[in-house]
């Protein structure tokens, strides 16, 4: 389905006129860029040559490219808070919107569903894949559409709070059956023996990103929910009548106190993508905090955007995004070709090693072969911007 509105991974695209209220350059930027960082993170010449900034920590710890997804999830909220309430102001009520919100999920869960097949050549049914990033992000929508329409802010924070310290709590506390409390009878957070591989495992055995675990695993939900509902807290302060001067000034304050306290929480509860930990969603809220306040300055209040073109192309566009990243990524570890020395390999291989025999370093042509991946993708996405075509749902 194409329309000539803009899309938002979160929210219904709104129409200026009708919302009297413009539509926030920053957000769409920022969702570029970080299309751009999914493309490049997911799509190395080298899964294990490739430069460290753009790969993901292993287990503990964290890298550049452990930003992007949640960064993602905090501007679905950020963006919720601007489209209900503008909706509600067209008159829709709050069992019209959530009918959508309903529709949207469905919707965004198959998205993550075909995506997860790509490129549906040879593929195992019986080892299908069912969790995934769109998925995690439809859940997280689910969630905070409810809080949003039925709730307000103060309620909303007290939830994002729950969420971190009750994740905390069953994390350390919860024993694993047949295994028992971490910390105590097994070591805390161990990647296998944790109650959020073990519930996944019960659940999906056999259809798990990891074999015996899932980064994007039920539980772990949990802690996301409070990621989208930081998201939803900063679209309700940028709506607010506060000058914009304030606005950046504090959203640059507590993103950086939002850093801190996850470097700080992170000395007993690791900072770790893959069971988005409560410090991880400090961390990474902080940033995305602060960077959004830095970017809605520069765009919005100042109106800086000679430069934007290229980000916009992804951002107002992210779901197509997201299936042109499959394209690249699908085929590139489910076809085969030869490499420089004869042999088969996969497409990724194969092109990582012509890079190599060419003369470049591993991690060079690693990177280059990413960034190729960009290029191609930016330029799907930009034949459908240049025909104001903007994929929505």
């Amino acid at each position: 389905m194409a329309t000539t509105q803009p899309l938002t991974l979160s929210s219904p695209p709104t129409n200026v006129t009708e919302s009297k209220r413009p539509r926030l350059t920053s957000v769409d930027v920022f969702r570029g860029l970080m299309v751009a960082g999914m493309i490049l993170v997911d799509n190395p010449g080298s899964d294990d040559l490739a430069y460290s900034p753009i790969k993901h920590a292993q287990w503990n710890g964290w890298t550049p490219a452990d930003f992007i997804f949640p960064s993602f999830v905090f501007l679905v909220g950020v963006s919720m808070a601007f489209s209900f309430p503008a909706r509600m102001d067209r008159g829709e009520s709050r069992s019209r919107i959530f009918q959508h919100v309903i529709w949207r999920t469905l919707i965004l869960i198959a998205v993550g569903l075909f995506v997860n097949g790509m490129p549906f050549v040879g593929i195992d049914w019986h080892a299908y894949r069912i969790y995934g990033v769109t998925q995690r992000i439809a859940l997280c929508y689910l969630a905070a559409a409810v809080l949003l329409l039925w709730s307000n802010w103060r309620v909303q924070l007290l939830v994002l709070i729950s969420c971190l310290v009750g994740y905390w709590a069953i994390m350390r506390f919860v024993p694993v059956p047949g295994l028992g409390i971490p910390g105590r009878d097994i070591p805390f957070m161990d990647p296998e023996r944790n109650i959020v591989a073990w519930l996944d495992r019960k659940l999906l055995m056999g259809r798990l990103y990891n074999t015996v675990r899932d980064p994007e695993g039920l539980i772990s939900t949990i802690p996301a929910i409070g990621t989208v509902l930081s998201g939803v807290l900063t679209g309700h302060w940028l709506r607010s009548k506060t000058d914009s001067r304030t606005k950046v000034l504090w959203m640059v304050c507590v993103g950086i106190a939002g850093l801190a306290a996850g470097l700080l929480w992170n000395r007993w509860f690791p900072i770790n993508k893959n069971l988005w930990t409560s410090s991880f969603v400090l961390l990474t809220g902080g940033f995305a905090l602060a960077f959004l306040g830095l970017l809605h300055w520069v765009l919005d209040v100042k109106g800086t955007r000679a430069w934007t073109m290229p980000a916009l192309v992804f951002g107002m566009n992210a779901i197509a995004g997201f299936i042109a990243d499959s394209i690249v990524y699908g085929p590139g570890y489910g076809f085969t070709t030869r490499g420089p020395n004869g042999a088969s390999m996969n497409w990724h291989e194969a092109a990582q090693a012509w890079l190599v025999s060419f003369g470049l370093a591993p991690a060079n042509a690693s990177l280059v072969y990413s960034i190729a991946a960009v290029l191609f993708c930016w330029a799907l996405l930009w034949l459908l911007w240049r025909k104001r075509i903007f994929i929505k749902i």
